[in-house]
């Protein structure tokens, strides 16, 4: 849609303030035939709407430091491509187990000493398998790696106050998020796609699921860590504040884990604009 001169440099359609505007945004401004001189236009006249939202570029600093981030996430999802291969092999020769990464191992045991498995099967198994360990470990030095990043970062220290925000968690929000491009946490939370989908009409309100726009890793980190904080949710808990009490006893854990999720990212906005430590709720009794 737009081009990139070199690293740092806005692209077109980029102004004075170094943002440019979200692809999404400037396709309904493109005329019938795709091509360089009705992008380029279509990107002139996206950019000259008042109220049009615009994403910052980021500088060749800002993206070698969120690389680690892209990395550890590309090798976890080969990882789970691999289990999955896993898995699945074994089930063709009547080896099933449940899904999760701590189920792999109980796996490869019960094919080892199935001798009804034909050997070459079990060569191959035991293949991926070590391809999985391998990954394993290259998982566990990025980790260290983020761990360090992490305690080097101030802004990353102060989110991983939040519960529910660990380490990864604090650490991705530091390096990826600008704060400042938000007008409040409701429009974080929005961007994030945490906000139900309005299909609102005629003076009737309808609100759908949430629209799982923005970040899509960012959205599972905070939905994740919401799980963990639910999981351990109990009256007189240090986590457990009276309004998320109330509602799981309204709403499904799923739900009450989406709900506190948008919480949690307009918590985490107010910490990065304000730069104001975290502050713990009363414990519910």
């Amino acid at each position: 849609m737009w081009r990139v001169a070199s690293l740092g440099t806005p692209a077109d359609g980029a102004g004075a303030s170094g943002a440019a505007d979200p692809p999404q945004y400037v396709k309904p401004f493109v005329k019938r035939g795709k091509n360089d001189r009705n992008d380029a236009q279509a990107i002139s006249e996206a950019a000259a709407r008042p109220d049009m939202q615009a994403v910052p570029v980021k500088s060749a600093e800002q993206q070698a430091e969120a690389m680690v981030l892209s990395a550890r996430e590309l090798l976890v999802r080969q990882r789970t491509q691999l289990a999955n291969a896993i898995r699945g092999h074994a089930a063709e020769f009547g080896v099933v187990t449940a899904q999760g990464m701590a189920r792999l191992e109980g796996l490869l045991a019960a094919v080892h000493s199935d001798d009804a498995i034909p050997q070459a099967a079990r060569d191959m198994l035991a293949f991926l398998a070590a391809q999985v360990k391998q990954l394993d470990s290259q998982i566990a030095q990025l980790e260290q790696r983020m761990q360090r990043l992490h305690k080097a970062n101030p802004l990353s220290r102060m989110l991983a106050e939040v519960p529910g925000v660990g380490p990864i968690g604090a650490l991705s929000l530091a390096l990826t998020v600008d704060a400042t491009r938000f007008t409040s946490g409701r429009h974080f939370a929005a961007w994030l796609g945490l906000t139900p989908k309005d299909r609102s009409s005629g003076g009737k309100q309808r609100l759908g699921k949430i629209s799982k726009a923005g970040n899509e890793r960012l959205r599972q980190l905070l939905v994740v860590g919401a799980m963990a904080v639910i999981r351990a949710a109990r009256p007189g808990s240090r986590i457990a504040s009276a309004w998320l009490l109330k509602l799981l006893e309204r709403k499904p854990r799923k739900l009450a884990a989406v709900a506190l999720a948008n919480k949690m990212a307009r918590i985490v906005w107010a910490m990065m604009t304000s730069g104001e430590a975290y502050r713990r709720q009363p414990v519910a009794g």
